[in-house]
This record gives structure tokens, C-alpha cells and sequence, in this order.
């Protein structure tokens, strides 16, 4: 930034010198001109009315013979009368015809005169015919005080540089000072350390802004990173007991060799686990896609009517184990776009929780309400517990029940993700029969619910 700064002020500098370069020559050679001029007009009117010399007629009055002079040539640019002590004609004969036309100015150097000399020739009428009096005037105090301009900003220019540069840098340096506490704080954060912050500047700009944006990005990888730490700890504990029950069903059955009746028990059991590590593990890798937002769905219009009665096909004969019935009231000919393998899913998830811990009937009910399906699950059981109802649909969220086994507290979870996937929702509701009822909510083109 200094170098840029610098680079930026030398530029600056140099259209300003030749502004004012070009400016004060304009302005110098006006006056001059000016001058020229003045006493062009006075040397003309005394040739007009006098024969006499110049120089004694007050010719010191019209130039010094160090700084201007003031001639009069013939046509042919002999000299016929001047100020100067030489009689040696300040124009040649081709440039005294110019002036001869018409006023004329020339720049050259003259005898006599310090420098290069601006000449003004023009042409008067005397007694003596046509004549051409030529006016002339040394440059030399525009050239010094040009040349000492110049100086002055080779000179001063670079210190003016200096000098802004550096105090461009203590101010940059200032300025991003708040950045590198940051950055140093940036290299000490850890997960291992909750909890720490960057340092924020106390003045209201955008380094504090992008501080504050940074903090809260801090926030939500920490809050992240805990909520991955948890679930792979639950996770743990969950896959530990199947694989304990399995270990010692299997060991059971190689002791009891022998008794085939004991050994087919344990076995079935060990298969049992099988089947539920398969599930757990399915469920957590459904779990880590929605994590990673990328649970696939494959949309197609489904009858709605026709997925929740295979979904009771599914579950009726282990309702029917447990004296108990599962019914589907729905109207038929209403279609949503979603995925039927994930709808079965979510579906089944909810109807072996009110298996596992509910009571009485199932209801499985659906309606169309503002271009969005609504699927109800119900039994006529106790509901959630006041402690679990906030947290249900979190993972490994439990509640208690008769079932002599609890779940692994993933299928309110993956119910949620499923309704999510899908641009819907997920909600416990109050049903007036009581028990436990859940409420999909499902947009039927598609296209994300309006809460």
C-alpha cells in the first residue's frame, strides 16, 4: 500500500509540476508579449512623428540594452535607427519582409542582448516610406525562473514523497493493526479451546464488521464441530451394545454344542443384533448425508392414499401380535411430488414408535390444506413426556416405554432430515383423542413450505 501511495503521490506530483509548469510559462510569456507590444506601439508613434535618433529621443525610456532593444530596418533590413549601441540588423532580410506584411514574432539570439530574444517586427509608415521597427526582449528571466520552478520540484518533489509515504505507512500500519491482532489470535484458536474469539477493534468500521462475521462463522464451526463430537460419541455407544449382545450369543452358542434348541436361540438372537447394527448403521449414514446436505431424493408423483396402505401392509401383522390395529383414512386421488422409498421410511419410522411405545389404534391420516399434503401419525397412547417433546426430534433422543428394548433415538431424526429433503416439515401436534401424533407436512409441487 505505501509503494502504490507512493507511486500515486509521484504521479500526482508530476501532472501538478507541469501544470504549473506550463501555466507560468503561459502566464510569463503573456507578459512579455504585453511588454513588447507596449513599446511597440511607443517606438512606432515616434518614428511616425520624428526623424531623429531613438536614443535621443528617449529611447532609454523603450529598452535596456541588456534586457530589450528597439531597432527600425528598411524593407531590404538595413539598419536605420535603434536603442542598441551595435548598427547590426536583429533580423535577416527574409524575416524583415515577414514584419514588413504584418506584425510578426521571432525568437533568436541577438548581439547584445543576455539569452535567446523574443522580437516582435512590425510595419509603420514615415517620412521616409515604409519601415519595419522591431521590438525585442530578453528571455532570460523567464528561463531562470522556469529552470528554478523545475528545481524546486526535483527538489522538494521527493521529500514531499518521503514524507507522505512515510506517513502513509504509520497510518496503513495503524489502520490494519486491529488485522494482524486477529491474525496472531487466529493462529492460537483451537478446538481443543472453546470458546475463543477474535479480538475486535473499538472503531465502528469493516475490520470490526468482518471481525464480528469471522466470531460468528467461529460460532457455528464450534457449535458444529460439538454437535459431530456428540454424535460420534452416541453413535459409539450405541453400535457397543448390539455388538456386546452378539459377541455373547455367538460364544453361547458354541458352549452349547451339544443342545441344538439352546444353540438355534442364540443364534436367532445374534441375528437380531445383525438386523439391528444393518438398521443403526443405515440410519447413521442417513443421518451424516443430511448432515453434509446431501441426502438424495428422487421426486415422482406419488398417491398418497396408496403409500400409507402399504406402509400398513407393512406393520399389520406385528400390530396384530400386539392386539392392536393400524387405519388409513385418506382420500383417494391425491398425488405429491416426493420420494417413495423416503416416504416409506419416514412413514415406518413413525408407526414402529407408536408400536414400540404407544398404545391402541394407528392412525394414519392424510389431507391436502394450501398446495401442501398433510400425513398424520397417531396412537392413543400417554404422548411424549414434557422433557422429551422439545428435543424429539433431536438424534438419540429417547423416551421411555413398555418395549423391553429402546431404539437408538434416530427415527424422529430421520424423520425430520426426510421432511426436510423434501422442502417440508416435521411437528409434534395435539390430537384431541391424546396420545402421540406427528404431522409431515409436504409441498405437493415440490417447492419449500411456508411455515
Amino acid at each position: 500500500m505505501t509503494a502504490a501511495f507512493a507511486l500515486a503521490m509521484v504521479l500526482v506530483l508530476a501532472a501538478a509540476a507541469l501544470f504549473i509548469y506550463l501555466r507560468l510559462q503561459g502566464n510569463l510569456n503573456e507578459t512579455i508579449n504585453a511588454g513588447l507590444r507596449s513599446r511597440s506601439d511607443d517606438a512606432a508613434a515616434l518614428v511616425r512623428r520624428s526623424d531623429v535618433d531613438l536614443a535621443d529621443t528617449g529611447g532609454g525610456r523603450l529598452a535596456d540594452s541588456k534586457e530589450g532593444f528597439v531597432q527600425v530596418l528598411s524593407p531590404d533590413g538595413r539598419f536605420v535607427d535603434g536603442t542598441t549601441a551595435t548598427r547590426a540588423s536583429a533580423l535577416p532580410p527574409e524575416d524583415t519582409l515577414r514584419g514588413l506584411g504584418a506584425p510578426t514574432t521571432f525568437e533568436r539570439r541577438v548581439a547584445g542582448v543576455d539569452g535567446t530574444a523574443r522580437i516582435l517586427a512590425r510595419p509603420v509608415a514615415s517620412r521616409r516610406g515604409f519601415l519595419v521597427v522591431v521590438t525585442g526582449s530578453s528571455l532570460q528571466d523567464r528561463d531562470d525562473a522556469l529552470s528554478g520552478l523545475v528545481t524546486s520540484f526535483l527538489i522538494g518533489g521527493p521529500i514531499g514523497v518521503l514524507l507522505a509515504s512515510g506517513i502513509g505507512y504509520l497510518l496503513a500500519s495503524a489502520g490494519f493493526a486491529p488485522v494482524e491482532a486477529m491474525r496472531r489470535r487466529a493462529e492460537r484458536i483451537s478446538l481443543s479451546r472453546g470458546g475463543e474469539r477474535l479480538p475486535l477493534p473499538s472503531a465502528q468500521d469493516e475490520i470490526r464488521r468482518l471481525g464480528e462475521t469471522l466470531n460468528e462463522m467461529l460460532e457455528r464451526l464450534e457449535a458444529s464441530f460439538e454437535r459431530e463430537r456428540q454424535f460420534v460419541a452416541d453413535a459409539s455407544h450405541e453400535l457397543r451394545t448390539p455388538l456386546a449382545v452378539a459377541k455373547a450369543e455367538l460364544e453361547a452358542a458354541i458352549r452349547f454344542r451339544g443342545d441344538g434348541e439352546k444353540v438355534h436361540e442364540s443364534l436367532v438372537a445374534a441375528l437380531e443384533e445383525t438386523d439391528n447394527l444393518a438398521q443403526l448403521a443405515e440410519d447413521l449414514l442417513l443421518i451424516a448425508r443430511a448432515g453434509d446436505g446431501q441426502l438424495p431424493v428422487q421426486r415422482e408423483q406419488v398417491e398418497v392414499r396408496e403409500l400409507l396402505e402399504r406402509t400398513r401392509h407393512r406393520f399389520a401383522d406385528r400390530a396384530r401380535e400386539q392386539g392392536r390395529a393400524i387405519v388409513v383414512d385418506a382420500p383417494g386421488g391425491l398425488t405429491a411430488s416426493l420420494d417413495p422409498q423416503r416416504g416409506r421410511q419416514a412413514l415406518g419410522n413413525l408407526i414402529d414408535n407408536a408400536l414400540r411405545y404407544g398404545a391402541g389404534e394407528i392412525r394414519l391420516s392424510a389431507r391436502e390444506q394450501r398446495e401442501v399434503v398433510e400425513i398424520e401419525v397417531g396412537d392413543e397412547g400417554s404422548g411424549f413426556s414434557t422433557e422429551l417433546a422439545p428435543r424429539a426430534f433431536e438424534r438419540f433422543a429417547r423416551g421411555g416405554g413398555t418395549s423391553t428394548r429402546s431404539g437408538a433415538g434416530l427415527g424422529l431424526a430421520i424423520v425430520h432430515t426426510i421432511a426436510q429433503a423434501h422442502g417440508g416439515t416435521a411437528a409434534i401436534v395435539d390430537a384431541p383423542s391424546g396420545g402421540a401424533t406427528i404431522r409431515l407436512r409436504i409441498p405437493l409441487d415440490g417447492g419449500p413450505v411456508e411455515l
